[in-house]
């Protein structure tokens, strides 16, 4: 009598089930329906609470090695696209032009990365032919990649 032989389960990423956002992703998505409730609270006849502030508070809240990156990238902004406005967004610092986010900064430590992120939006002009980078691995700067970031931030700002 021949016995039954059964397949061995696969545990390949493929089979496993995809449930979804991840809860990094839900987190950030919270935090930004946060901010946007915390914006239409204050209406229009309301002091508005400062947006400079709240990345500040942002930024101090993050583990040291993002913390540094993200201090010395609002610096750099600041010096080198005055023109764009800092602000929370899916509660990292971004800053933009006309309410519009034009660059942002995310944590390695947000979405349990090996890298923080540097990205630009779709309203940076950056393009460059067919195609072009968004976003950029930081893991420290140096004076080389301060510079660029700052050529970089006033393209994107213009």
């Amino acid at each position: 009598m021949q016995s039954a032989q059964t397949a061995p389960k696969s545990t390949s990423p493929a089979d496993e089930k995809y449930d979804g956002f991840t809860e990094e992703e839900r987190g950030a998505m919270k935090e930004r329906a946060q901010e946007l409730k915390a914006a239409s609270r204050r209406g229009a006849r309301a002091p508005k609470a400062d947006p400079e502030i709240e990345v500040l508070a942002k930024i101090a809240e993050m583990p040291e090695t993002d913390r540094v990156l993200a201090e010395r990238l609002h610096a750099i902004v600041k010096a080198g696209a005055p023109d764009l406005a800092p602000k929370l967004w899916y509660g990292m610092p971004a800053y933009a032009r006309n309410g519009k986010v034009v660059c942002f900064f995310q944590s390695a430590q947000k979405f349990k990365t090996r890298y923080a992120t540097l990205g630009f939006s779709d309203q940076a002009n950056l393009d460059q032919g067919a195609m072009w980078p968004t976003s950029y691995a930081l893991t420290h700067l140096t004076p080389a990649g301060e510079a660029r970031i700052g050529e970089l931030l006033k393209k994107a700002a213009n």
